[in-house]
């Protein structure tokens, strides 16, 4: 079988490879709870701040917790709390991230067994942190399956900057025309583009597809179609 031409297949985590609502929506209102310590008003407040509809858990499109880093998610409500700063705040959030239970896209492990048998290469480049990307992968019991995983902390910047998609790149060989970013969000596009990959957006996320739709060589409902588009693509 010869090497696909778009060989290397760079995913964003959240909203991309697991359902964000499923996934988080829960997970955020707790985490609120417990910073809350029992005050009902303040975690109103810090629901809010996050994006977050304290009755439903649905996330807002413009909440800073989409897309954002987790330091980026925690600065609307560090002004609300007493007795926290940023460092504190953020290992704490990354902490209890990194053991939330994820709610997959689609059949992960039978999904990336195709790709990897057509001889894709595959990459994670999320703006949450390494550890807890590393965390998620090992629990779906996928994580044998990339070659490259990068957060926001991994030195190479966050998206929208293009650090984390050209060193992924760079270090399977591979010219950045030849890569395709996956992802959610606007900022997981924009990232590919300024990196030279094509893009491909997916509806498991927050953003509306017809906001992804300007930044996408096309949007698929969620990352199982990929097999079928990269075919013609």
């Amino acid at each position: 079988m010869s090497a696909p031409r778009l060989k290397g297949l760079l995913f964003d985590k959240d909203g991309t490879l697991f359902d964000y609502q499923k996934s988080w929506g829960g997970f955020t209102l707790e985490f609120i709870e417990g910073l809350a310590e029992g005050d009902p008003a303040l975690a109103r407040r810090l629901a809010e701040a996050m994006g977050v509809d304290p009755e439903t858990a649905q996330f807002s499109p413009e909440s800073p917790i989409v897309a954002g880093t987790p330091e980026e998610a925690i600065a609307p409500v560090l002004p609300l709390l007493r007795g926290w700063n940023r460092a504190a705040l953020t290992d704490r959030i990354n902490t209890a991230a990194a053991e939330a239970p994820q709610v997959p896209a689609t059949d992960l492990t039978s999904l990336f067994d195709t790709l990897r048998g057509r001889g894709h290469v595959l990459g994670i480049a999320t703006n949450d942190a390494e550890a807890a990307a590393h965390a998620h992968l090992w629990a779906a019991g996928v994580a044998e399956h990339f070659a490259y995983v990068a957060g926001y902390d991994s030195g190479h910047g966050a998206k929208p900057g293009p650090g984390m998609c050209l060193a992924f790149a760079d270090a399977q060989g591979l010219a950045p025309g030849h890569c395709v970013m996956i992802g959610d969000s606007t900022h997981d596009l924009e990232a590919g583009r300024a990196a030279g990959m094509v893009c491909v957006a997916v509806c498991t996320g927050i953003t509306p597809p017809e906001v992804l739709a300007p930044h996408a060589a096309v949007v698929l409902p969620h990352i199982g179609h990929l097999p079928e588009w990269l075919a013609t693509a």
